[in-house]
């Protein structure tokens, strides 16, 4: 195992900006930034030996901050979607930006984390190689309560696998809802094209949303719709139907939940690609993910490599608490307790067959 510290590049003050390799005894490699913690490269093998980074993004500093699609990004306090920008806790309300369609809150505003340069440590443990970013994120901090110390480990195993650890503790009750924004294809992230890959989700039900991707509050089983993953399936076989959900969001934009949670790891999600032989397997404690098929993904920009990315060219699974629960009583609640520490570990592990 093995951690390497180089420089990416510099911020318009001359701050610098690094980059850190982890490495195991396979050859496989995952590399991540201190400016937003995001998550830069995966590299694993095919079925034929050869090596292939499954994710897509950018790794020039200029278009990290831009960084179109939240590619990698660890996404806090809140991912994903809350109605109206506003929420409350203890009687007082609270006003987020209206970044999404000018009404809801989408990855908590436009104040991103990727934007902010992390304290790193790193070293070498007994499960692989680790990167750990921690962030202080002051009281009001986006629009949250609190001041809060969040932390976001990435370590590399040996038998493949990449878990992120996430932990975060305020002085006041706050929301915390962070998860990692990669986009993968396992051909590659020039691949193109990735809806041929293979997808099976351990989820027998998932939250329906209106056109704003607001869940309505309801959950609904699968069986029957688009939205059923149970057996592995192609993501291209059903994101053309005439179905509602998928009309609106323009394809698979949806969280799906997550079968047998009861706070423990657990196997979530697979992907597979024939072309190139890697399998994908998810592993999280949490009870929701938001399976993205890349559906507003613009290819007017160059990402690593040159590479210009379109729609559907990779997809997410974004494990989380689910969209809007703060605003749903009977839902698992985004909120932290002051004293309480939010602490989640989601697991993506790669094997060639």
């Amino acid at each position: 195992m093995a951690v390497k510290e180089s420089v990416l590049g510099k911020l318009q003050d001359g701050t610098e900006v690094k980059r850190y390799t982890l490495i195991n005894g396979n050859g496989t490699e995952a590399s991540f930034t201190d400016l937003g913690g995001i998550w830069l490269t995966m590299v694993v093998k095919d079925k034929e030996g050869n090596k292939r980074d499954v994710v897509l993004g950018v790794d020039d500093v200029d278009m990290l901050l831009r960084n179109p699609g939240h590619m990698g990004e660890p996404v806090g306090r809140n991912a994903n979607r809350i109605g109206g920008a506003s929420f409350e806790i203890n009687g007082k309300t609270y006003e987020l930006q209206k970044n999404d369609k000018g009404v809801n809150s989408l990855h908590s505003g436009l104040d991103y984390w990727r934007t902010r340069i992390w304290k790193a440590e790193y070293d070498n443990a007994g499960l692989g190689s680790y990167v750990m970013f921690s962030l202080t994120s002051p009281d009001g901090d986006q629009g949250f309560p609190g001041t809060a110390e969040v932390s976001v480990t990435y370590t590399l195993s040996e038998d493949d696998s990449l878990s992120i650890h996430y932990t975060g503790v305020a002085d006041q009750d706050t929301v915390f809802n962070m998860t990692n924004h990669a986009y993968f294809n396992l051909d590659g992230y020039d691949g193109g094209d990735a809806t041929d890959q293979i997808v099976w989700i351990n989820a027998d039900r998932f939250t329906p949303a209106n056109e704003q991707s607001i869940p309505y509050g309801d959950i609904a089983s699968v069986q029957g719709t688009p939205m059923d993953f149970t057996t592995p399936k192609p993501i291209r076989r059903d994101i053309g139907t005439d179905f509602d959900q998928l009309k609106f969001a323009g394809g698979f934009d949806h969280n799906w939940v997550l079968n047998d949670f009861d706070g423990s790891v657990r196997l979530v999600a697979t992907a597979f690609s024939a072309k190139s032989g890697i399998k994908m397997s998810v592993y999280t404690d949490l009870e929701g993910m938001q399976f993205y098929t890349g559906n507003y993904m613009a290819s007017d920009f160059a990402g690593k490599g040159g590479v210009h990315f379109g729609p559907r060219h990779g997809y997410c699974f974004e494990t989380q608490h689910y969209p809007d629960c703060i605003h749903k009583a009977d839902w698992p609640t985004s909120v932290v307790k002051v004293g309480e520490e939010y602490d989640t570990t989601t697991i993506y592990k790669w094997e060639a067959k």
